[in-house]
């Protein structure tokens, strides 16, 4: 099938392409991209689309932004072992929804994808069900306990993309060294969940005086920023790549920031709710706001988009988090963590253009082009021609009310359900086929 995406308004980093023109897919693959760039500083002329045999679907795209497809390199698709909370097929549909035509799924499944037979089967079942592209993330450790490094070689062999204990840190310095060693070899990212538990242990939200007075126990900003510092040191002996997971604290920028500039190689994300809410969304006992690392203050959000401007955090991910229902419905110490965030991610971040934080390119960049480059995904990512056609077509004015019940996730736990977002993705493009919603 041939796809022609008429008069959208291109935005393609790789290629410094913002402007007006078409995008040609054939068989899965761009084909052609006609639009004024940057370095050519005029538009090219206009020609119709190659002859062929195959049909051709033409879409039009004037007044909307054609972008490549979003990638997100931190999401939980709970299978297998926690199908009532999400399946690859309704979490791949959820990413598909948001826009997103390719997802890394975290290990913390059961059982935990720790060995080369659970990234098979994650690969197989996504290419039986998945509605978009999906690329494991291994164990770091086996059975993400920390002790003993998992089977890295073998993973890695068998397509995974990354390696992580996300939901656990690996406390033991030394492990850490070996897995960030092993990273050099394999030219693979570490993605590191930054958390000294023994300072982090029963804590539920922030600490500060709004956990004192809401009678919860806090989670102080210095157990994410003290194994930052950790990794960060690590990455520096070792020379592996390290790639620091949802970044939520003031002082976690910072100690990032001066590590780049020490020629450090690391890397950073973070999530629209460590951009988008403070620690006041508990008040009211919100379990659905209840994430780990925890919401935190005014300050620290301020400091995430001034990492995020400069340049210190390359990567806006959403650390989709399902949950079923009843789970976040028990009283708030025992709520599980986490917030559905793939049919969000993209309006929320929206937010950071029409607030002058960021430039429409520099979201694309954050979204999908630096995801890619991380990853080491050449073929997505970009628009350039014999790239996969992921695409995403979006309506940035047009406003939507969040409503949870009608998500597509079977996680419905949000704390922005009600709130009307600007930004709506019209088209998503993944796998030879084409969903669009009005």
């Amino acid at each position: 099938m041939r796809i022609l995406i008429e008069k959208g308004h291109i935005i393609d980093p790789s290629q410094g392409i913002d402007g007006i023109g078409d995008v040609l897919i054939e068989d899965g693959k761009i084909k052609e991209v006609r639009a004024k760039s940057k370095e050519q500083g005029a538009e090219s002329k206009k020609q119709k689309p190659h002859k062929s045999n195959s049909e051709l679907r033409t879409i039009d795209a004037k007044r909307m932004f054609v972008i490549p497809g979003l990638i997100d390199m931190h999401v939980h698709l709970r299978e297998p072992g926690f199908e009532y909370k999400e399946t690859i097929k309704t979490g791949t549909a959820a990413a598909i929804r948001g826009g997103f035509t390719t997802v890394c799924c975290m290990p913390n499944t059961y059982p935990i994808n720790d060995n080369a037979s659970v990234t098979e089967f994650i690969i197989r079942k996504a290419a039986q069900e998945g509605l978009c592209t999906v690329l494991p993330i291994g164990a770091i450790t086996k059975g993400q306990k920390g002790e003993e490094l998992a089977e890295i070689g073998t993973m890695r062999n068998e397509g995974c993309v990354a390696f992580s204990d996300d939901g656990q840190p690996v406390m033991n310095s030394l492990i850490m060294r070996r897995v960030l060693e092993y990273s050099k070899a394999f030219d693979v990212p570490i993605i590191s969940h930054c958390e000294d538990l023994t300072l982090s242990e029963g804590g539920v939200m922030n600490e500060g005086l709004l956990s004192v007075t809401l009678g919860l126990r806090g989670i102080p900003a210095e157990a994410e920023e003290i194994m930052v510092f950790r990794d960060i040191m690590l990455a520096g002996l070792t020379g592996g790549r390290l790639h620091i997971g949802h970044v939520s604290t003031e002082g976690s920028v910072k100690l990032i920031r001066d590590a780049k500039r020490r020629g450090v190689n690391v890397t950073a994300e973070t999530c629209p709710h460590y951009f988008s809410l403070t620690e006041d969304a508990l008040r009211d006992y919100d379990t659905n706001a209840k994430v780990n690392p925890p919401l935190r203050t005014k300050r620290d959000i301020e400091a995430i988009k001034e990492g995020l401007k400069d340049g210190t955090i390359d990567v806006i991910a959403t650390d989709h988090a399902p949950h079923h229902r009843d789970e976040k419905l028990r009283e708030f110490d025992l709520a599980p963590l986490g917030i559905s965030g793939l049919e969000t991610a993209l309006p929320l971040s929206l937010r950071l253009v029409d607030e002058g934080v960021l430039t429409m390119n520099q979201l694309v960049e954050k979204m999908s082009f630096n995801p890619a480059r991380i990853l080491g995904i050449s073929s997505k990512g970009s628009l350039k021609q014999g790239s996969d056609a992921g695409v995403t077509i979006l309506d940035t004015k047009k406003e939507v009310r969040v409503e949870a019940e009608k998500f597509v996730s079977k996680g419905k736990n949000t704390p922005f359900d009600g709130w009307v977002l600007k930004g709506m993705v019209v088209i998503t493009i993944s796998k030879g086929r084409i969903c669009e919603w009005q």
